[in-house]
């Protein structure tokens, strides 16, 4: 074992003097989940705790793979990298200025690389903050699938120069805390189900004061609830719907807003308004009934915390948020993970006159003689085109979002319908209009043609055009198609899920009319299809506002509030790592020095406990935790320790405590450590060694009795 550390200890320092390529290989073995591939233009290896951190903190599972040190341009390019293989996560390129000269022609290749490749998730460009804000990338024009992250601020508290110098660990276990977060809040975004609508209250939540008591014209716009209102318009721009949920008197409300034209919010940006006196957990729900959307779409804010206890309490599927104080709104709403978006389409910008639409449907529908008539007086206009490059996000999105009507709920980002495509997959999109307004694209189907048959593999609907017999018009071309290639049979399979009952009831009344008894139907027959005289989907019943097991609510208000600060999860990671059942140790750390490094080894090795005796290597640690070993102490003690000292095939927690305490007593009296040397040199190996057991008995008496 000793001739084995003996040759990794001096491979290692010849990786350390020469370039540092080597030792960023290292083999990350993780549980199978969530992918992050990450090359860099620096040891980013660090990142794999952060990322670690919030899958406990989110209860998932990730798995991080890194490329070779500043291989970034060989990983995009590599048909055999991880880059490449990667199916079910996000690629990442980070880049920090210094590493690439300056210089943006190399970061233009880079980018150019990535529009080349053909990945199958999304990949993601962070362009790391530098030192001193000297330089700054530009972000390039948009791709498909393609996201970018800029710091255009330096941050020059994040930048650990020992770590570069040793190691090309360019950044701080704040800087890795910081980049880590935002890489994976970026991924939740792209990943996670997306929120839907924003329910809000209206005392001291978008307005200081209470309209009933200090009048319509008595409340106040203050500066925290001008930016929260602010918020909400700019996230209503971005998609989301927006809706009241108020204890109060409908006259009162309005006539506020009528009272304060200074308001950025105006009652018609509200899809929905309950001002009555009812459970706020009611008037949720009748929303969502409303709506026909499912309560785990919602967001709710309110300023009173027991208002929010009873929303959480009943409807523990909403995300419920209770405001901070007010200087600290605005800070809070931006350190919401589930108010990013990071693609918004046009059709998003459009949600909300969409929905408006929908009502005045509803409304014509319900007051309609016949079915017949109605269909008639519809206007209907579905286009069909094969998917284009611009509406890639869109039907990305589409597959992500669309529940009700949907016969398989396969979720896709663009890198994996790009992909498909190459796999043979045919998509098409479907735009509706009809004469209450334009919906855009709303709908999306995937074929792929065998040698006897048309399959549907994905066929998607928003709830916005149903029961207007979109569903029908579309499966008409479909069955044309088929008899256009000369196809007898289309193939359309679906499972059940607990939200898509539409799409069920839908295809078993084609089911029923057809005759058939499966999934195939005779494309002939599809090609003759026609609304049938009925009640529409949209116009039944909606179903129960309820969650579904598909999103599991997490906890973003203690996240904001706790772990809002690269500080506070650097913190809270160190505590991770050093908690545990310790058990019994033969030779525990006692002394000051000896527990502080125990601490920093325990955090590194991930151990709940070290004794004296430990090795370093012994315990799992290589020669990047080496550098960060080196960095940790630095940081912890004020001192510097060679790489040598380090890579000793014989270094214990104890030999590196008593190096410290050398070191210390060297650079507080120089003079002092000269002589002590000198006169530890005159004596004989016996004297050294009882001066040594002497020593550490009185140490250890000391400690003892500063505990008790």
């Amino acid at each position: 074992m000793t001739n084995e550390r003996e040759r990794f200890r001096q491979r290692s320092q010849k990786l350390f003097q020469a370039h540092p390529e080597g030792y960023n290989q290292i083999k990350w073995t993780m549980t199978n989940g969530f992918r992050f591939c990450i090359s860099a233009t620096f040891t980013a290896e660090p990142l794999e705790r952060v990322i670690q951190f919030w899958a406990r903190e989110l209860e998932t599972e990730f798995e991080p793979r890194f490329a070779p040190y500043h291989q970034v341009l060989q990983t995009l390019l590599d048909p055999a990298s991880d880059f490449a293989s990667n199916r079910r996560g996000l690629n990442v390129v980070l880049v920090r200025p210094e590493d690439i000269g300056q210089n943006e022609a190399i970061f233009a290749e880079y980018v150019e690389a990535a529009r080349q490749s053909k990945f199958h998730v999304p990949l993601l460009f962070v362009v790391c903050p530098q030192v001193q804000n000297e330089f700054v990338l530009q972000i390039p024009p948009s791709a498909s699938g393609i996201s970018y992250l800029f710091w255009n601020d330096p941050k020059p508290r994040w930048y650990n120069p020992e770590g570069d110098r040793l190691g090309k660990i360019a950044y701080s276990d704040e800087g890795f805390a910081g980049i880590g977060t935002a890489i994976v809040r970026h991924a939740y975004a792209i990943s996670a189900a997306p929120y839907k609508v924003i329910a809000v209250d209206c005392d001291n939540t978008l307005w200081k004061g209470v309209c009933g008591e200090d009048g319509p014209a008595g409340v106040v716009l203050d500066e925290p609830r001008r930016f929260l209102q602010q918020f909400l318009l700019s996230q209503r721009e971005q998609g989301m719907l927006l809706s009241i949920v108020s204890k109060n008197n409908q006259t009162d409300v309005r006539e506020t807003f009528a009272r304060h034209p200074e308001f950025p919010l105006r009652l018609e940006h509200f899809i929905d308004c309950r001002i009555n006196w009812n459970p706020k957990p009611e008037n949720l729900a009748a929303i969502a009934r409303s709506l026909n959307l499912g309560l785990d779409s919602f967001i709710f804010l309110d300023d009173d915390a027991r208002e929010c206890a009873e929303v959480r309490e009943e409807l523990p599927e909403v995300l419920t948020l209770a405001l901070p104080p007010d200087n600290e709104i605005p800070s809070f709403l931006r350190k919401v993970w589930a108010f990013d978006h990071p693609a918004v389409t046009d059709e998003d910008r459009k949600r909300s006159e969409s929905y408006q639409q929908a009502q005045q449907f509803g409304s014509a529908i319900r007051g309609a003689v016949s079915m017949e008539e109605f269909f008639r007086s519809l206007q209907l206009n579905v286009t069909m085109q094969p998917l284009s490059a611009e509406k890639l996000a869109r039907v990305a999105q589409l597959t992500n979002r669309t529940n009700q009507f949907n016969f398989t709920t396969i979720r896709r980002t663009e890198a994996e319908v790009q992909a498909t495509l190459r796999d043979g997959l045919e998509w098409y999109t479907a735009d509706v209009s009809d004469r209450f307004g334009h919906y855009g694209l709303t709908g999306v189907l995937a074929l792929r043609q065998h040698s006897g048959d048309l399959e549907v593999e994905t066929f998607l609907l928003s709830c916005r055009v149903l029961g207007r017999g979109v569903e029908y018009r579309i499966l008409r071309w479909v069955g044309d198609l088929a008899l256009s290639r000369k196809l007898p049979e289309v193939r359309i399979p679906i499972t059940a899920t607990e939200k898509n009952a539409p799409a069920r009831d839908f295809l078993n009344k084609v089911i029923a009319e057809s005759g058939a008894s499966g999934p195939n139907f005779q494309a002939e027959f599809l090609s003759r299809l026609v609304p049938r005289a009925e009640l529409p989907i949209a116009a039944s019943d909606p179903p129960e506002a309820r969650s579904t097991a598909q999103r599991r609510v997490v906890d973003f208000a203690r996240i904001a509030n706790e772990l809002s600060s690269e500080e506070a999860i650097v913190a809270k990671l160190r505590g991770q790592a050093i908690s545990g059942e310790r058990g019994f140790l033969a030779n525990p750390p006692a002394t000051d020095i000896e527990v502080r490094l125990a601490a920093i080894w325990s955090e590194l090795l991930a151990r709940p406990g070290v004794s004296l005796d430990d090795n370093f290597f012994d315990l799992g640690g290589h020669s990047l935790l080496a550098v960060l070993l080196l960095v940790r102490i630095k940081e912890e003690f004020g001192i510097e320790i060679a790489i040598d000292d380090v890579y000793s095939a014989d270094m214990t927690l104890d030999k590196l405590a008593r190096l410290v305490e050398a070191h210390q007593l060297e650079a507080s009296d120089p003079a002092q450590y000269a002589a002590l040397l000198q006169e530890i040199e005159g004596m004989s190996d016996a004297e050294v060694l009882e001066m040594l057991a002497h020593e550490e008995a009185a140490s250890r008496q000391l400690h003892r009795g500063s505990e008790g």
